[in-house]
């Protein structure tokens, strides 16, 4: 747990951006009933009647320091999924930084051996090179800052009807570049000290099991 609100103390550096890596699900629904003509003044009236159109996960990533919000809807999160949003963020969103670390939890598929799956050896080792993960404790999803990111897209996004993938990416684009646009960022305040001072019980199990 240390280790990770030690990065986030740090100060900004662009040739080592900290990037908090996470993934939300979003059932897709669409209407069973015709919906009725709104009248100029009223509010869009939604049948509790609806079909279920499946699902879709949407791969998040936030720069507290810069602002920064991407999201990427795939239809799985296998290992090759989880491969090529690592490929992206190095090549793509981050190709002047030295290192990028990600902050994330320890799902199964976030691991170096993912990128040995989906690429070739020598592809593998060029992007795992440019690359530093930090995994947050089990059962501290909190300890993730984009927790509260997520839950700021499900109120401000996701919180209505989305019948298709479709739709759910371009209203998904809309609301990243709005958020790129202002900077959006989040106001960590905890820290190593808050920690030690306040998570008592969890660092008696910790010297316990020593």
């Amino acid at each position: 747990m240390e280790h990770v609100l030690d990065i986030y103390a740090e100060a900004p550096d662009s040739k080592r951006p900290v990037i908090n890596f996470d993934e939300a699900m979003k059932q897709l629904v669409s209407d069973v009933n015709e919906l009725l003509p709104v009248k100029p003044g009223q509010q869009a009236k939604v049948d509790y009647e609806y079909k279920r159109a499946g699902m879709a996960n949407i791969f998040m990533f936030f720069n507290r320091h810069r602002g920064w919000h991407k999201g990427k809807v795939t239809q799985y999160k296998k290992s090759s999924d989880f491969a090529e949003c690592m490929r992206d963020l190095v090549d793509i969103d981050h190709p002047d930084a030295d290192v990028v670390r990600v902050v994330m939890d320890d799902y199964c598929t976030h691991r170096p051996a993912s990128l040995y799956k989906a690429f070739p050896p020598e592809e593998a080792r060029r992007i795992l090179r440019r690359l530093e993960f930090n995994y947050r404790p089990k059962h501290a999803s909190w300890l993730n800052i984009l927790e509260i990111g997520i839950g700021n897209m499900n109120q401000q996004c996701l919180n209505r009807r989305m019948e298709d993938r479709a739709f759910l990416i371009s209203e998904l684009a809309a609301w990243e570049s709005q958020q790129n646009q202002k900077k959006a960022t989040i106001n960590w305040m905890f820290n190593v000290d808050g920690a030690r001072s306040k998570l008592t019980r969890a660092y008696d199990k910790l010297i316990g099991q020593n």
